[in-house]
């Protein structure tokens, strides 16, 4: 759900290299390594792994769609979005968190996701068809919606978001194909919406926004088979998504490697023993 987004993340084994100038479609080590924190929910040591790195890359958009994600990251963990807890309630998963989000944290997230979109756009004003620009707008409006649906609960501006991520990601893939990460944004959008009721997608039909769960769980697959920054992420969503499917061999099996590769984590770990049907001991306790 998430997108649950992106909202991202990382330490994956490196992919080839399209372009060495490019952020998005390299490993980068300093992000890597504020993903791999912000994995372990080291929300404010993520942000200044990213914040570093962005103040020496003033122009690349990629810093602040990482900044935003730390930010949106720590809320939805904050809330309990990123458990089975809230997947399989079928209320708060369509409806959104009770109560509302902390403010502070989410006026820096809308913050760095303004300053993102602005330095996307300011490439695409000289390319077009400038991939950093595509992705860094394709994950921005991807976190928005997760941001709209799950923590403002402002359902009809998460769907526009979840639209315009689709858009993005699908032009961006057309000409990159190796933009893995950007299936992430697809597959929420797809997996979301197709888990509306039947008479709610009639109506997203006529203003162009489908949905097919199944597709979308495929779709989150492409990022944890060949993503960067966002692996984890997805198998995050994917193991969510299957629990709500009642695919617990799957499920299972993604909460048991990402407990092996973020032992620090808690959450993970736990998320494992509930997928097994096993009491969670104190200390696993996220």
């Amino acid at each position: 759900m998430a997108s649950l987004l992106l909202l991202s993340a990382v330490i994956c084994v490196a992919r080839p290299e399209t372009d060495a100038h490019s952020p998005a479609f390299t490993i980068v080590p300093e992000l890597a390594s504020g993903f791999h924190l912000l994995y372990t929910q080291n929300f404010a040591e993520s942000r200044e792994k990213f914040a570093d790195w962005e103040s020496q890359h003033p122009d690349e958009p990629f810093g602040q769609v990482a900044v935003a994600a730390s930010y949106l990251f720590e809320e939805l963990y904050r809330q309990g979005v990123l458990s089975s807890d809230f997947f399989l309630n079928e209320k708060k998963f369509l409806n959104g968190i009770d109560g509302k989000p902390d403010p502070g944290r989410m006026k820096s997230f809308q913050e760095a996701i303004q300053l993102a979109r602005k330095l996307a756009r300011q490439r695409l004003a000289k390319d077009p068809r400038d991939p950093e620009g595509l992705f860094a707008l394709a994950l921005s409006a991807g976190m928005e919606s997760n941001a709209e649906l799950i923590l403002k609960k402002e359902h009809l501006e998460a769907l526009k978001r979840l639209k315009e991520a689709s858009v993005h990601a699908k032009e961006l893939l057309a000409q990159q194909p190796d933009a893995n990460d950007a299936y992430v944004a697809l597959g929420t959008a797809n997996y979301i919406i197709g888990s509306l009721s039947g008479g709610k997608r009639f109506l997203l039909r006529f203003g162009g926004i489908h949905g097919d769960k199944k597709l979308g769980m495929e779709q989150l697959g492409n990022t944890i088979e060949k993503g960067r920054y966002l692996q984890p992420y997805a198998k995050i969503l994917l193991a969510l998504a299957a629990r709500r499917e009642k695919q617990n061999p799957l499920a299972q099996k993604l909460f048991h490697e990402l407990s092996e590769e973020f032992p620090e984590s808690a959450l993970y770990a736990a998320e494992y023993a509930k997928a097994l049907g096993r009491p969670i001991p104190a200390q696993m306790h996220p």
